[in-house]
This record gives structure tokens, C-alpha cells and sequence, in this order.
């Protein structure tokens, strides 16, 4: 005899009313969150615009349909592309992505919370040109980093307890979460709309993350925020409609995201929402480099120099030993054949190999013309992975949040040059003093990849102003990236 389930509509699962709650009370106030947002958004575009570089990115943005222009929609910095809001979205997430040169949130589980700018500046682009076009008042740039912070906040804090990769999904999951409440909270859904909304993005099937991992890595992890991100827009507009939701969308007996697809598990939460992750975010700056590997890069480039004081190259290497975090042994200790670019930058050994080799590593450094040089696999055969318990341990420190890698290297007649240890990147809220003027610097180079000077020089104008920035019209400062 099959038992019968009571066909009673719950109350909305705690963890979705939380996140709305949040979105819709939360008033940031923090001038260090707002702070870091402005840099975020610097950082997060010009990383979009260097990716329109590379043909493998740019064939799949524009429209669906060749040649559709949206009138008041939102448009795609760095190209001439105006667009539908959902589809805009799934550009410009795509190209802040594909190089893996954007910011990064490191927990139980990993990610990069600046993806959630596609859908969010896309809506407030394309929510502007319509109030403009209606004699209305335009969202402003603040808008774009109030959202930064909040959309931060939900997909770092999900992922401080949570780990989705060890059920086999991709953290992407969490952009799409996030996304859909600051997307939804900019159209102005009401709280139970947004519920709904939210509710939906946990319906939806969520992404394998069998694209980030051998044997199948591939560039579907370039495009997957992009993805991501637009369908949290597709969803808010259509819970504005007034589609219903699914209140239990997690906690359902058998049916529902925990039974599901988290072996039964709840959700665990370390802190309550508010602006802790934006404040602690981590740039990339000197190496478009998975970010476990950050400071083996950083390391490798440190003993490039040593062995060349010595009048050394990297053939004299005998052995390269990587003391570690466990997560970096997971995620990027890598042997065996790489297929593709996505592949490589997924590979300690190689994001180690290269700098130690040319005293650089850059997206053209992944690529196959310099990834067929057989010094490159000759030094990754070298190279062993060991895991650091204390790593590991300061990895997971509320207070540390380091990202440690250490490399030492033995030279064929039997000497050994002294280990480089490296716990913080210089993207790391404790290196923010050094890093800022780099990552100021990066976004220039950025700019110049795409503009005259005339054009790099009002969009720094801007953007390097505070106050000129968050008061701006969101249309008009998406008009400055316009070619």
C-alpha cells in the first residue's frame, strides 16, 4: 500500500524567504563593499573586454537571430551589439568569464561572484533606456554596485558551507541564484513574487560540472555564468507575470533539491547576509590562472628569476615539488594529455611549468601554439603535487582565507634552491594596498585593447571617480563602451 502525501502547499522554505528578505531590506551602507564593487565592476569588464580577443569567445555572442537590434535594449560593452535583456545577459556574462581572469570565492565551494554582473548590469541597462525613452528616471551605476554586493553576498555565503561540486554540480548553480534575486528585486518584484523566483531557480535542472573536469574539460566552463546568469533573468521576467513558484522547491520529500541533488542534505550557513563577501572577494590580477594556483604562478615566476640570477633555464630542473591545499589537489593536480586551452588552465602543473619556462603566464599562454612546446609536458612530468595540512587548515580560516602553494625546486646536479612560499595572491583583501594600483593598471591595458585613446580616457574619467560613477545614468555609462 503506497502511503498518501498531504496535498497542502507549505509555508516557503526558510532559505528562499532569506535571501529575499534580504534583497529587499538590505541597505548597504558599507563604503568598503561599495568601495571593492567599484574596482569589481573595472575589473569585471575589462576582463570582457580582453576575451573579445579570441574568436572561440566572440562567435557565440551577438543575437539569436542574426542581425535583431532590441530597441531600448541593453548593450554589450566592447562590441556594437544591442540586445534583448536575457540574451544580453548570457554575453556579457560569456565574455567576463572566458578568459578565468575575474574574481573569485574560495569555500567549501568555489567561484567567481562577479558572473552575476551579466544579468544584473544587462537589466539595469535595459530598464534605463526604457525609462529614458519613457521620460523616466534612469537607474544609476550605484544601482549596478548595490546589486554587486548583494548578489556577492548570496553566492558567497551559500558556498561557505555548502559544496555542490561534491555532488558532482557546478557552482554556477549559485550565479543563477543570486542573479534571479537581484535581477528580480531590479524589476520590481513584490516579495512573493521574488519568492517565486527564486523558487524556480532552484526547480530548474542544475549544471554537471563534468565540462570542468578531466576527461571532458572543456570550454562550456567559459560560457556557463554567461548561461547562467541569462536564465536568471528569463526567470525573473516570467515570475513577474505572476507564475506561481514552488515553495518547497528544497526541502520536498523525495521530489525536492536536498533529496534530490544534495543526498538529503540542508543547506549549512556560516553568517547572516550582508556585505562580508564583497569585502573579502579575491581579485585575479597578475595571471588569468585557475585561483587555487594563484600563488603557485606567483611562486614560479619567483624562482624564474632565481634560476636566471644563477644562469639557469628550466632545463636544468630535475624535480618541481608543489606543497599545496587539498582543494587545489582536487580540483587542478592534473597528469595526462590536455586537450584545449580549458584544459590547461585547469592544470597546476602547467599555470607552474610556463612561468618557470618564459617568466610569464597570459590567456595566449594556454593557447596551442605555445602549449605544443614539448618543454612545457617535460617540466609537468617533473612536477609532483603533496598536500599541507596547515594549508589546507588556513584555507578554510574565517580569518585567514589564504591560499597557499609552495614550490621547490631540485636541479640536476643534486642542489636545491630554496622553497618560495606564497599564502596570499596579491588579488587578497590582505594585499589589497599593492594590488589596487595593479588592478588599475590591468583595466587600463584592457581598455587600450579595445579603444582609441579618446574613448580609454572618459571611460577612466569615470570610472575612477566615486562619486562621478555611482551617480551616472547606467545607459549612458554602458554608452561610454560602445563601439
Amino acid at each position: 500500500m503506497s502511503a498518501h502525501v498531504a496535498n497542502v502547499r507549505p509555508q516557503p522554505d526558510q532559505v528562499l524567504v532569506d535571501i529575499v528578505d534580504y534583497v529587499l531590506g538590505f541597505e548597504v551602507d558599507s563604503a568598503l563593499a561599495l568601495s571593492t564593487a567599484r574596482y569589481c565592476l573595472l575589473d569585471t569588464l575589462g576582463c570582457g573586454l580582453e576575451a573579445l580577443s579570441y574568436p572561440a569567445c566572440t562567435k557565440l555572442l551577438g543575437p539569436i537571430v542574426p542581425g535583431t537590434i532590441v530597441p531600448h535594449g541593453a548593450k554589450v560593452p566592447g562590441t556594437s551589439f544591442q540586445l534583448d535583456p536575457v540574451q544580453a545577459a548570457f554575453n556579457i556574462g560569456a565574455m567576463i568569464r572566458w578568459l578565468d581572469f575575474n574574481d573569485t570565492w574560495l569555500a567549501a565551494e568555489w567561484g567567481h561572484p562577479s558572473d552575476n554582473l551579466g544579468g544584473i548590469l544587462a537589466t539595469a541597462d535595459w530598464l534605463s533606456r526604457t525609462a529614458v525613452a519613457h521620460s523616466k528616471t534612469p537607474l544609476t551605476m550605484k544601482h549596478v554596485l548595490e546589486g554587486m554586493v548583494k548578489a556577492h553576498e548570496i553566492q558567497g555565503c551559500m558556498a561557505l558551507e555548502n559544496s555542490f561540486n561534491k555532488v558532482g554540480l557546478d557552482h554556477v548553480l549559485l550565479v543563477k541564484l543570486a542573479s534571479t534575486a537581484v535581477v528580480g528585486q531590479m524589476l520590481g518584484l513584490t516579495r512573493d513574487e521574488l519568492i517565486n523566483a527564486v523558487s524556480l531557480a532552484m526547480v530548474d535542472g542544475q549544471s554537471l560540472r563534468t565540462y570542468r573536469h578531466a576527461p571532458n574539460t572543456g570550454s562550456r566552463k567559459s560560457w556557463a555564468a554567461g548561461d547562467a546568469t541569462s536564465r536568471a533573468v528569463r526567470l525573473a521576467l516570467i515570475a513577474k507575470t505572476g507564475e506561481m513558484g514552488y515553495p518547497s522547491a528544497l526541502t520536498a520529500k523525495t521530489w525536492g533539491f536536498y533529496d534530490v541533488s544534495f543526498k538529503g542534505q540542508p543547506f549549512k550557513f556560516q553568517r547572516p547576509y550582508g556585505s562580508y563577501v564583497m569585502e573579502n572577494v579575491l581579485f585575479k590580477i597578475s595571471f588569468p590562472a585557475e585561483f587555487h594556483a594563484q600563488t603557485a604562478a606567483e611562486a614560479a615566476m619567483t624562482l624564474h628569476g632565481m634560476l636566471a640570477q644563477r644562469g639557469l633555464t628550466a632545463q636544468d630542473i630535475k624535480r618541481i615539488t608543489i606543497r599545496t591545499h587539498e582543494a587545489a589537489i582536487r580540483i587542478i593536480d592534473k597528469t595526462g594529455p590536455l586537450a584545449n586551452p580549458a584544459d590547461r588552465d585547469h592544470c597546476i602543473q602547467y599555470m607552474v611549468a610556463v612561468p618557470l619556462l618564459f617568466g610569464r603566464l597570459t590567456a595566449a599562454d594556454y593557447e596551442d601554439d605555445v602549449a605544443q612546446d614539448p618543454r612545457i609536458d617535460a617540466l609537468r612530468a617533473k612536477t609532483v603535487c603533496v598536500e599541507e595540512p596547515q594549508f589546507t587548515k588556513d584555507y578554510h580560516d574565517p580569518d585567514k582565507r589564504s591560499i597557499a602553494n609552495a614550490l621547490s625546486v631540485e636541479l640536476n646536479d643534486g642542489t636545491t634552491l630554496e622553497e618560495v612560499v606564497v599564502e596570499y595572491p596579491i588579488g587578497h583583501k590582505r594585499r589589497r594596498d599593492e594590488g589596487i594600483p595593479l588592478l588599475i593598471e590591468k583595466f587600463r591595458n584592457n581598455l587600450a585593447r579595445r579603444f582609441p585613446a579618446k574613448q580609454q580616457q572618459a571611460i577612466l574619467d569615470v570610472s575612477l571617480d566615486a562619486a562621478r560613477l555611482e551617480a551616472m545614468p547606467v545607459n549612458e555609462y554602458v554608452d561610454l563602451y560602445v563601439i
